[in-house]
């Protein structure tokens, strides 16, 4: 915090009086969230600890706004410290001005006409602004390739499929797969791609949209972030809007780019798809894996856009795994059942919460956001490495066959029987001492394997204590969308 109320001293030549949370803007990203004040001035404070998503955010910051778009400015920044200070564009986003403006499937007039203005300004992003784009900042991809297709997919098998107790054939789902990832690579990809182009971040300053959250960009189709804009889970846009809005995005769209609308078609809903699918993984990974059941609530809108797509909907490619996971989603009772019952979870008292972290030794390590400091970080880099075995490099620490191997291995289960005892010993400490917060840190050369699997050991451990939550996050494989 520190940090930010220098950077804000050295911005406005004034000292910043008030530092407020704003939680309600963190999501599922992690990042640290808040708003300075001092005299007449405001501004909009960020502590992330992941370096590379940091320069991404600054330089496409300062790549768009010579190019006029409305972005946040760049007031300041230390990216030794993972801080930087923007822009304060207000409270108003566009999804909180779509829920004011509408009843029901009705939407009233001046929330359409933002979406219309931000559909305007979305080819802009794309086309003209992504002609010049340094593509060498994007991270973890420069492009969403078969790579990055191949992670949303899996996010969305192993975080929402497999979590959420849908059968499905496992070849067979591959199968599709990877038909589904040649067809999404055949339409034309040499476009900025914005990634999360979706209700929640777009602000609305003075009745016009500017945009933010547009770190994870990189070069795509054009048809992925419309897709996000129109088939964004809570929006929940009636299809005669989606389809007016859509038809206004290609009439802009024809200003910028000569793409005919039968081409722009062919791949369209393909692309709507892979959206859904990485959103269910998002909320599959966020409610089902971590425990935050509110991220479930946003499941059912997703299940009734999959509904119309299957009513409504032939894809020019048979996907027929896929589609029966789909129909099993949709049709699933219980999955209906457990996300109804989200907001209301059965939670024990809790006097002391337990962030567990496993993290890369090549990137900064994670930061203590509770405000309570210190902690441990053990280092596991002396463990044996499944990481330098061909047949784990493309593994982590959460599957079966590394944890066999490291199980295998006298020296990790010494290191862990130890790091437990340590651990053990402050857990009673602080909460004897009325402490509400233990970070422990795990971490490896490449953030993995061995860091990944003691995480979860530890989590496992304390989460079986009375009164004890463990909250665990893997920051390396986050970044790499598992």
């Amino acid at each position: 915090m520190d940090v930010l109320k220098k950077l804000f001293e050295q911005h406005f030549g004034f000292a910043a009086e008030d530092v407020t949370p704003l939680q309600g803007q963190l999501g599922g990203s992690g990042r640290a969230i808040l708003r300075l004040r001092g005299k007449a001035a405001s501004a909009i404070g960020i502590m992330y600890s992941v370096r590379e998503e940091n320069v991404a955010f600054l330089e496409f910051s300062r790549h768009f706004r010579r190019h006029g778009l409305p972005v946040p400015e760049i007031y300041g920044e230390d990216l030794s410290q993972g801080a930087y200070l923007e822009e304060d564009l207000g409270d108003i986003t566009l999804f909180e001005y779509l829920s004011a403006n509408r009843a029901g499937d009705s939407v009233a007039q001046p929330a359409v006409d933002a979406y219309r203005k931000v559909v305007a300004a979305l080819p802009c992003f794309q086309v003209e602004a992504g002609r010049d784009v340094n593509y060498k900042v994007c991270y973890p991809r420069a492009s969403f390739d078969r790579q990055s297709i191949a992670w949303d997919l899996n996010y969305f098998k192993y975080y929402f499929l497999r979590l959420a107790g849908v059968s499905f054939n496992e070849q067979a789902l591959e199968s599709d797969f990877g038909r589904l990832t040649k067809f999404l690579l055949a339409a034309p990809h040499d476009y900025f791609l914005y990634r999360d182009f979706q209700s929640r971040n777009v602000m609305l300053r003075g009745g016009e949209p500017w945009f933010v959250d547009y770190q994870g960009g990189r070069k795509g189709a054009l048809q992925y972030d419309i897709a996000s804009l129109l088939f964004d889970g809570k929006a929940d846009l009636s299809p005669e809007l989606r389809q007016r809005l859509l038809d206004y995005y290609l009439e802009c769209l024809a200003q910028f780019v000569d793409i005919g609308r039968d081409i722009f078609m062919e791949h369209y809903y393909a692309y709507v798809y892979i959206r859904i699918m990485q959103a269910l993984g998002a909320y599959g990974f966020r409610g089902f894996y971590e425990r935050k059941p509110h991220f479930l609530q946003s499941v059912p809108y997703a299940l009734k856009n999959l509904r119309w797509l299957a009513h409504n909907i032939r894809l020019p490619i048979a996907l027929p795994a896929l589609m029966d996971a789909c129909e099993r989603m949709i049709e699933s009772k219980k999955l209906l059942e457990v996300v109804s019952s989200a907001g209301e979870p059965a939670k024990r008292p809790v006097d002391l919460t337990a962030r567990i972290f496993s993290f890369s030794f090549h990137r900064q390590a994670p930061v203590d956001e509770s405000g309570n400091g210190g902690g441990f970080v053990f280092d596991a880099r002396s463990l044996p490495n499944p990481g330098r075995e061909e047949r784990f490099r493309q593994l982590n620490g959460k599957d079966a066959a590394v944890i066999e191997y490291l199980e295998a291995q006298p020296s990790v289960l010494e290191f862990l029987g130890h790091a437990r005892a340590l651990v053990d010993g402050a857990v009673s400490n602080f909460r004897g001492r009325g402490f509400r917060d233990l970070m422990i840190s795990f971490g490896c050369t490449g953030g993995q394997h061995r860091s990944v699997y003691l995480a979860e050991q530890m989590a496992k451990h304390l989460g079986g204590i009375d009164g004890v939550e463990a909250v665990v996050r893997h920051i390396e494989l986050e970044k790499m969308g598992r």
